[in-house]
């Protein structure tokens, strides 16, 4: 089993939500993130004046998903996250040791 976490745009959330459904992934994690990357931010003008964005709002998706499905999960994400526009964002890979659902006690991929 893999944990894809994936940084996008937040307009672009039900795109990607929509195609990790297309491929078979049946959960996912989604938390409202600031951050930056080689953009470092930008400057905006706000009655008059000038300040800098530090920080951007931004989107993590977390799928578990098995290792099977992980790199049409990816492709997935890609695909539907993509602007083509700096700041598109980011796809991380981790795997993951163990799974287990409280509920009914399954354990790993039976508990994805």
């Amino acid at each position: 089993m893999k944990l894809i976490t994936s940084i996008i745009k937040p307009f672009k959330l039900d795109e990607v939500r929509e195609a990790l459904a297309a491929v078979g992934v049946t959960g996912l994690t989604v938390t409202e993130v600031k951050g930056f990357g080689r953009q470092k931010g930008h400057t905006e003008l706000y009655r008059g004046a000038e300040y800098v964005v530090d920080f951007l709002p931004k989107v993590k998706v977390e799928v578990v998903v098995p290792t099977a499905l992980v790199e049409a999960a990816i492709e997935a994400v890609a695909k539907a996250a993509h602007t083509g526009k700096i700041g598109d964002g980011k796809i991380f890979v981790s795997p993951i040791e163990q799974a287990i659902r409280i509920r009914t006690g399954e354990t790993n991929e039976s508990a994805v």
